[in-house]
């Protein structure tokens, strides 16, 4: 599997560079989501979470950082083998009663969108939260195996017309 395709490019900045491959119209989706939220916070704060994509041979695993969030205000789903992260970060009960002089925190909605390997079984992924991090555990579809085909002599039938 090219884990490659799994993984939004970053350019210096945290911009989405737009590349119209094979998964080229998801980056700019993804892109447009990113820059969608990041106008949300205060002066236009990135509320998306730094995400990592590992595999193992089983597995792919994908880590997003989230501080402050819990684990109730977070959603996952798979749908057409799309997995979609969608969380938010709410102010504080308190922080309303304030005048609040200055605010370098983000709170708004996010979405994460990831194209993964079709063949996904969604009832297989698993998800935890510890310490500000969500972890997701995909089991990797089985892999047909090449089958090998004889190639056979073809019959050669009699010619009957000349009897």
């Amino acid at each position: 599997m090219r884990l490659k395709s799994l993984v939004p490019f970053r350019e210096a900045g945290g911009l989405m560079r737009p590349d119209f491959g094979l998964f080229g119209l998801h980056r700019e989706i993804d892109r447009l989501f990113s820059e969608f939220a990041q106008g949300l916070g205060p002066s236009g704060a990135k509320i998306i979470p730094n995400i990592e994509i590992s595999e193992t041979d089983k597995t792919i695993e994908v880590s997003a950082e989230m501080p402050g969030l819990e684990r109730k205000e977070v959603e996952i789903s798979i749908e057409d083998d799309t997995l979609t992260i969608r969380g938010e970060k709410k102010v504080e009960e308190g922080q309303k009663d304030k005048n609040v002089q200055l605010s370098e925190r983000s709170y708004g909605v996010f979405y994460r969108v990831l194209q993964l390997p079709p063949g996904i079984d969604p009832s297989s992924v698993q998800a935890t939260m510890s310490k500000g991090v969500l972890k997701v555990t995909i089991p990797k579809p089985a892999k047909s195996e090449p089958k090998k085909i004889e190639v056979k002599e073809e019959a050669k039938q009699e010619n009957k017309a000349a009897a």
